[in-house]
């Protein structure tokens, strides 16, 4: 009876707990909307095994008081194999175990135990307002090659005033389907809602109900033919179709989007629809080889691209929704993706573990193995150069620690300033994660708090205001400048109105450099010695890991890291100034310098840019981090030494022979204080961020065999005609 009741109560729980979390509404875009479904399944997996290992699973005692029976200790496990259901095994006292659960179903409920931050009343009342005031309908509209692509179209029930469009072009669903599901949040944030838009969504080209062959990254086609197609053609295809077909437009299209559909929304105004008055790309793509998602001036961002193609990869036959898709999902058997990948080996096994977990082959994973340097492949993907011709209005997007697009966002915002001379044309930075500034208050990131709600600010100040002047002619931007910037450090908000013509850095920067010094000093003075070097051991058997977290991919916070169990290896150098007497405040990109050997034949460096707190500074509340000494990552980037002289085609290190590798790290807006350090991290390995380089030259690197990987001495020079230095842009005061 007890069993049976026990068996009554858990089933209890986990029903409710799944009901809550499938009725819980959730809208995004981009890699972001995935990562938040996923981190929604995650933590609510935690939570329930938290409750299960401290409520039901530790020891225990059970005291007998007849007849002085001994203590009684029992012990059980939880399972937790699979998302959101697990189950208790049965060796646990069942009376115990039974209370237990009542008392978690009747003083934990539901709404506590699974993560429902967006189930409120606020999201539940502007979910109503969206039935009540919006109709919609699904379309299907006609590409000039034939192919028809699939919207979804809201459109306001007042018909007192015309509307804008507002255009979302998506890879990942535009979701819900059916003409009487509604998505809870419309147009860049919950604000539009209300404000009034016509807002229509479009699965692209290939993806989920639209039709044709999907192509990652589709490359831009110069001088194309009339039926030829790229994502601009359909973009402005697309906007004929709504100017013509939705009624009460008032002509005026904006288009925006966050990571790829930023991709797609840069991509879609090269030569632009006169329709289309302003564009916002956020996060976007702007070259998957040398900084953005899967690469970094070379090197391979492995658990990055590996997870991500596990479900985007996988094949899609014929147009399909959701509910009808039939994707398999990939069990890597372990949360420690260090583990994981350092037990793959090379990555020549790679295909092998898709084919085993999900068998099929993922097309463009090894389209991706295939092509390890900068050739043709990965140069007409680089949209880059291709953004000409742009004749809207332009507001670029980015968060200063975006693990996946910082470098598309402000290589985006450079080249349309150059090759379009003319438009209005700004760059938005705020101290964001991926997408942070649509789905996150911005207040803080991992340990670091910024002082106020930045995104807050960032979607009623600027980002509404923006779309509302160029699509409504409503309200003024004169508070909106051509560079909007968050200071970290100082946590504040700063503008500027001219910049240097070839970068975004305000023009009143000077550059300084900083030089690596003996004893692991680091100064704004040349070195004295006359040739001097820094020595480690670098071992693909037991590389340095990006964090000390335990995940299985690339975690969002890790732009901000404490480094302080990186400064502890052997295989670390650290160079630190002393304590500042004034604050130094760097606003454009950064430049790193090396002068390194190897006694390999090929070899990674990571340069990492680190802000130093005192040691006086109190535990964080939050986060119950020692912020005393705190060794914050300010920016970090890999350089893979084949690629010294050119991307295209790789040259072996010659070994123990001193070579020169200089390189740009995407920049930052950073205050160091008065009283902080300066900190200069270099290593060979950032594992698994980097794939492991074997520090033997092949000519592909993914197909390196475990016999290439070798230790190998790195020198770090540090004087004479050989000073490893970084320059900064340091704001004039």
């Amino acid at each position: 009876m007890l069993r049976t009741l026990h068996k009554v109560a858990s089933g209890l729980i986990i029903a409710l707990g799944m009901l809550h979390v499938s009725l819980t509404p959730l809208d995004g875009d981009g890699f972001t909307l995935g990562a938040m479904w996923l981190l929604r399944a995650g933590v609510a997996i935690i939570l329930a095994g938290f409750i299960s290992l401290v409520l039901i699973d530790v020891p225990i005692k059970v005291v007998r008081y007849k007849r002085g029976s001994p203590l009684a200790l029992c012990s059980v496990r939880s399972k937790a194999q699979t998302l959101l259901l697990f189950e208790v095994r049965k060796t646990m006292h069942t009376t115990w175990k039974l209370i237990l659960l009542l008392l978690l179903l009747f003083v934990l409920p539901p709404s506590v135990l699974l993560a429902q931050q967006q189930s409120t009343p606020r999201r539940q009342e502007l979910a109503d307002h969206i039935k009540d005031h919006y109709t919609k309908r699904e379309v299907q509209i006609p590409m000039r090659d034939g192919v028809k692509l699939f919207a979804a179209i809201y459109e306001p029930k007042d018909k007192s005033q015309r509307y804008p469009i507002l255009l979302n072009r998506t890879p990942y669903t535009v979701a819900p389907y059916g003409g009487d599901k509604f998505k809870t949040s419309l147009g860049p944030s919950d604000l539009y809602a209300r404000e009034g838009y016509i807002f229509v969504y479009e699965d692209v080209r290939g993806r989920w109900m639209s039709e044709g062959e999907y192509m990652d990254v589709r490359p831009d086609i110069e001088n194309r033919r009339p039926t030829e197609i790229d994502e601009s053609t359909d973009t402005y295809d697309t906007v004929e179709y709504l100017i013509k077909n939705v009624g009460n437009n008032n002509g005026q299209v904006g288009i925006y989007g966050i990571s790829y559909p930023g991709f797609y929304t840069s991509s879609g105004i090269i030569d632009t629809h006169p329709s289309i008055k302003a564009a916002s790309p956020q996060a976007p793509i702007g070259d998957w080889f040398i900084g953005d998602d899967f690469h970094h001036n070379g090197a391979f961002f492995l658990p990055h691209a590996f997870n991500f193609y596990t479900g985007f990869g996988q094949p899609r036959p014929k147009p399909v929704t959701p509910e009808t898709a039939e994707l398999k999902p990939f069990d890597h058997g372990t949360r420690d993706g260090y583990k994981y990948f350092l037990e793959l080996g090379s990555l020549a096994n790679t295909d092998d573990r898709y084919r085993q977990q999900l068998g099929t082959d993922i097309a463009f994973w090894n389209q991706l193995m295939q092509h390890p340097n900068y050739d043709e492949f990965w140069q007409e993907r680089n949209i880059l150069p291709k953004l000409v011709n742009i004749k809207c209005a332009v507001m670029t997007v980015g968060g200063w620690f975006d693990a996946e697009d910082l470098y598309g966002a402000l290589r985006t915002y450079e080249h349309i300033e150059r090759q379009n001379p003319g438009i209005y044309n700004i760059l938005v930075m705020g101290p964001w994660f991926h997408g942070g500034w649509a789905y996150s208050d911005g207040k803080s990131l991992g340990n670091v708090d910024f002082g106020t709600s930045t995104s807050e600010f960032y979607r009623s100040q600027i980002e509404l205001p923006f779309f509302n002047y160029f699509l409504k002619n409503k309200g003024t931007i004169k508070e909106i400048k051509e560079i909007n910037v968050f200071e970290t450090g100082t946590n504040e908000w700063k503008s500027y109105d001219r910049t240097q013509r070839s970068s975004w850095s305000p023009i009143n920067v000077t550059e300084r450099v900083l030089y690596i010094q003996a004893d692991g000093g680091l100064s704004f003075q040349k070195p004295l010695a006359s040739k001097a070097f820094d020595e480690y051991i670098s071992d693909p058997a037991h590389p340095v890991p990006f964090t000390e977290d335990v995940n299985i991919g690339m975690t969002r916070g890790y732009m901000t890291d404490d480094q302080r169990h990186a400064s502890r290896r052997p295989d670390v150098i650290t160079y630190q100034t002393e304590a500042l007497a004034e604050e130094i405040t760097i606003a454009g990109d950064i430049k790193p310098t090396l002068f390194v050997s190897t006694s390999g034949t090929d070899s990674d460096f990571v340069v990492k840019l680190i802000d130093v707190f005192p040691d006086n500074l109190p535990v964080n509340a939050d986060t119950k981090r020692e912020m005393g000494g705190y060794q914050m990552l300010v920016r970090g980037e890999p350089f893979r030494a084949r690629f010294r002289n050119s991307f295209a085609r790789p040259e072996a290190m010659r070994p123990n022979m001193v070579e020169k590798i200089a390189f740009t790290m995407p920049g930052i807006t950073h205050t160091f204080k008065k009283g902080h350090r300066i900190m200069v991290q270099m290593q060979s390995s950032w594992f698994p961020l980097i794939d492991r380089n074997p520090q033997t030259f092949v000519p592909n690197i993914f197909e390196a065999r475990e016999a290439d990987f070798q230790k190998a001495t790195q020198r770090i020079y540090r004087g004479g005609a050989e000073m490893t230095n970084i320059a900064l842009a340091v704001l004039r005061k």
